[in-house]
């Protein structure tokens, strides 16, 4: 079995779990230090949770930056704070256009009271004052006028700068929910979506999570390194994405773990589903084309629960485990259904990496 972490607690209870690793390391919970937290405590980067543990029990800020520096790099954080400072100047430019037209058609008004004023004042109408009443009123009309469609022009361009910042907050938020080695989504994006799938419990009986383990991986980095390995995890991802629709989600969500989360499939059509993906799997040949070195079979075991077979998230994650969990007790390259019974041997993963 992988050593990654697995949602013992319900996902809900993830931010307080890192909070609380935070505080017991005397850490401030300023946002990038809760991301760091959390790609170490939950992430799949296997390096950055080794280096992490090495800063128990208490960790200074700098030591944090420059951990973050070397695992997750600082393209997102300033992504973000670029985009965020975008956002600010625009919306201040939106406030001070509006406050500009406030302004112009304040001072419109304020010409139409007294133009009428004036008309109405006795002794006061005559030609004159009517053609000087209408000259002002005609150029101060279409000055307003074109100070309002300057206003309208300046609050399209505005909004064609934020939804620019918009496309590039989405992009930055595609490539931080996406596992850089085999292309899928990542843990991140993985609690994201099992968090809400009991939001609706009407198609929970056609939902299923399934979790796939590569067999033996241990064995296959000790034998030939981790670079094959890597290779072998991104290929396997390739096979595992190439076997399901599109519209079905799957992540990588540890080490040589995989997550499928199966909707509008009854219990047989995911069963055939991870069939497929086995099958495939396990007639693929893992070989060094330039050096002929054989790298051996390479197998997976996948467990599945059905929605309507939990109560929430981390019970569903629970289940679902323990039937892989089975599957590999069972003898490993399988697929198993989650039966009442099964947890009895079963102590279950620990969500947490860091104990504090």
């Amino acid at each position: 079995m992988t050593s990654a972490a697995g949602p013992k607690a319900p996902i809900v209870e993830i931010a307080g779990h890192i909070l609380q690793a935070m505080r017991s390391m005397g850490v401030s919970p300023i946002p990038r230090n809760y991301q760091l937290f959390y790609e170490a405590m939950v992430g799949s980067n296997a390096e950055l949770s080794r280096d992490f543990t090495k800063l128990a029990p208490r960790a200074r800020q700098e030591d944090l930056d420059q951990l973050a520096a070397l695992h997750l790099g600082n393209q997102g954080a300033t992504a973000v704070e670029r985009a965020q400072t975008r956002i600010q100047a625009e919306l201040e430019g939106v406030l001070a256009l509006l406050r500009q037209e406030k302004a112009s058609l304040e001072s419109y008004n304020k010409l139409l009271f007294q133009t009428q004023e004036s008309v109405n004042a006795k002794n006061a109408l005559s030609a004159e004052l009517l053609a000087s009443a209408i000259n002002l009123l005609a150029t101060a009309t279409g000055e307003t006028l074109a100070s309002g469609e300057r206003t309208v022009e300046g609050m399209v361009q505005r909004s064609r700068e934020m939804e620019a910042v918009r496309k590039e907050l989405d992009t930055y938020k595609r490539i931080a929910n996406t596992d850089s080695l085999t292309r899928l989504a990542n843990r991140r994006a993985f609690d994201e979506r099992l968090s809400s799938l009991y939001d609706d419990a009407m198609p929970l009986p056609v939902t299923a999570l399934v979790l796939a383990d590569i067999d033996h991986f241990k064995k296959i980095n000790d034998t030939f390194g981790h670079p094959v390995g890597d290779k072998i995890l991104a290929s396997v991802a390739g096979i595992i994405r190439a076997g399901l629709p599109r519209d079905i989600f799957v992540a990588r969500s540890g080490g040589e773990e995989f997550a499928i989360i199966a909707t509008h499939k009854t219990m047989d059509e995911v069963m055939e589903m991870c069939e497929r993906i086995r099958t495939a799997l396990n007639g693929r040949a893992f070989r060094n084309s330039r050096t002929g070195v054989d790298y051996g079979p390479v197998t997976l075991s996948l467990g599945f629960a059905m929605g309507s077979q939990a109560t929430d998230p981390g019970e569903l994650y629970a289940r679902a485990d323990t039937a892989l969990y089975c599957a590999k007790n069972a003898g490993r390259n399988r697929t198993m259904l989650f039966e009442d019974g099964m947890a009895k041997d079963y102590a279950g993963k620990s969500w947490l990496i860091y104990r504090g």
